[in-house]
């Protein structure tokens, strides 16, 4: 029997009431009341300001423009619409200078490698802000970029609390619409912002719409390939999407322990209860 097509519908004002109470209860179970966002202007980093906003407070909530050389303009422009819109504090910090002497050793044509510099250093002055302003680091990654490994391990991937980790892009989408993002940012390309021209579904090779309505099957609805195949999907998309999701399940992990005891961080010591909460 065909499987029915998967809805990625969701109840926008509902997911809102959730994600700010898990953002605001998770930073006050670590003790702070602050929480700081870097802000790219691309839909993902924009909802999760806003959230952390109503969450926190404007006041609370710091948001940081990190911007290289290659960084089209609209991205600040977009950034600073959020900005006023929120009314959060706000610095840019350009990271084009600290990257240079990291970047003579990499080849012009090894695009990765000199993206994941400039997310890393992004990464350094995120944390670095989040000391002098003593709040958490608020994550901007969606599920779809968690499940493919679209992250830079340690770069864009870091961060204290994730509210944006249980949706797919096209869930982002629709929650944004629904608190306001402006439409120019809803409109453009989503992009990691790490060369020129770059572009998320340029480089991954599929869309967001496509992929997700995939994942959904396989992960959410534990769909067999098989399903998804009576579904109307591509054998060759399958393999290709459920590659990626096991070739990236070490980002997905803390670092695995040794286990030598018989309480070991990440396999006996995992709940709440036992730090304390």
């Amino acid at each position: 029997m065909t499987p029915p097509a998967p809805s990625l519908e969701i109840d926008p004002e509902l997911a809102r009431r959730i994600l700010t109470d898990f953002i605001r209860t998770e930073i006050q179970r670590a003790g702070f009341a602050r929480g700081v966002v870097a802000l790219s202007g691309g839909v993902d980093s924009a909802l999760a300001c806003v959230l952390a906003a109503e969450a926190l407070g404007p006041q609370n909530v710091l948001a940081l423009r990190l911007p290289s050389r290659t960084s089209p303009p609209d991205s600040l422009e977009d950034a600073e619409a959020v900005i006023r819109a929120t009314g959060v504090l706000a610095r840019t910090f350009p990271i084009s200078d600290a990257a240079e002497p990291l970047m003579h050793s990499v080849p012009e044509a090894d695009r990765v490698r000199r993206g994941n510099i400039l997310a890393r250093l992004r990464m350094i002055v995120l944390y670095d802000q989040s000391a002098e302003f003593g709040g958490l680091v608020v994550g901007t990654g969606n599920k779809t970029e968690v499940l493919l490994g679209y992250t830079t391990l340690y770069g864009d991937s870091a961060c204290a609390l994730n509210p944006l980790g249980d949706l797919y892009k096209t869930q982002v989408r629709q929650l944004a619409r629904h608190v306001g993002v402006p439409q120019a940012i809803l409109a453009k390309a989503p992009s990691a912002d790490l060369w020129p021209g770059q572009t998320d579904e340029g480089e991954l090779g599929f869309t967001y719409a496509d992929v997700d309505r995939l994942l959904y099957l396989l992960i959410d609805e534990r769909r067999t390939p098989e399903e998804a195949v009576a579904a109307g999907f591509q054998r060759s998309f399958i393999e290709a999407v459920l590659e990626r999701i096991r070739r990236s399940q070490y980002k997905r992990m803390q670092p695995p322990i040794a286990k030598l005891s018989n309480r070991t961080i990440g396999y006996d010591f995992l709940y709440m209860r036992d730090w304390g909460t």
